[in-house]
């Protein structure tokens, strides 16, 4: 892919849906930039980590299949007045994919909930309903999804997670560079998209796009 993506902090306010409370993570121009990098029409494109639901939006504008799992009920609710009504959409734990049964994926686009290395008791995994933050651990299960994503890829699939840093209090959490390193361990890693914002968002140091392949592909 290309190493620089133009994005606009307008575009991705005027793509809120309209009962969302907060932003989705990517606009559709990159959702739309990954998805015809990486695929051809009819391809399975899956986001383990759905929210709002762009990148099976985008997926179906283009031609392609897309496979959501998202864990919250009312963004469930959401993303199927977004799509058609055969698209699947998952509601459930993105940690327990493997009992999903998605089947075979091309590609899979997401954005992990975000979570910093200090200052920060919720847990993304729960939606940050709890108070057992832990960044370690978070970064563990985020691996362990990521694998068993993997376990889903066709041969010649790719993995694209968007991740930034984060500034808290200062203090900057490589979550990017963090899950990188815990990740091409087992996969692997292809390279940085920097993700170049007219107004970045001020929380976040750096915004990419992170592409893997399976190291079996």
């Amino acid at each position: 892919m290309e190493r620089t993506l133009e994005l606009s902090a307008d575009d991705l306010r005027a793509e809120r849906p309209g009962s969302a409370t907060e932003d989705v993570h990517f606009p559709e121009a990159l959702a739309r930039f990954v998805i015809e990098a990486h695929t051809a029409p009819g391809a399975v494109v899956l986001d383990p980590f759905a929210g709002y639901g762009t990148t099976l939006v985008v997926s179906e504008q283009l031609g392609r299949q897309p496979v959501g799992v998202e864990l919250l009920a009312d963004r469930v609710a959401l993303i199927r007045q977004r799509v058609r009504p055969e698209t699947r959409v998952i509601q459930g734990d993105a940690r327990q994919l493997d009992d999903f049964g998605v089947g075979a994926v091309d590609l899979c686009l997401t954005s992990p909930p975000y979570m910093s290395a200090i200052e920060h008791p919720q847990n993304p995994l729960t939606a940050y309903s709890s108070l057992d933050g832990h960044y370690p651990t978070y970064l563990e299960e985020l691996v362990k999804v990521f694998l068993a994503v993997d376990r889903c890829l066709r041969p010649g699939g790719v993995l694209v997670i968007n991740a930034a840093n984060i500034w808290t209090g200062g203090v900057v959490t490589p979550l990017a560079w963090d899950l990188t390193h815990g990740l091409q361990q087992h996969l692997t890693f292809c390279g940085e998209t920097y993700l170049r914002w007219d107004r970045p968002p001020e929380f976040t140091s750096g915004d990419y796009c992170l592409t893997f392949r399976s190291t079996t592909s």
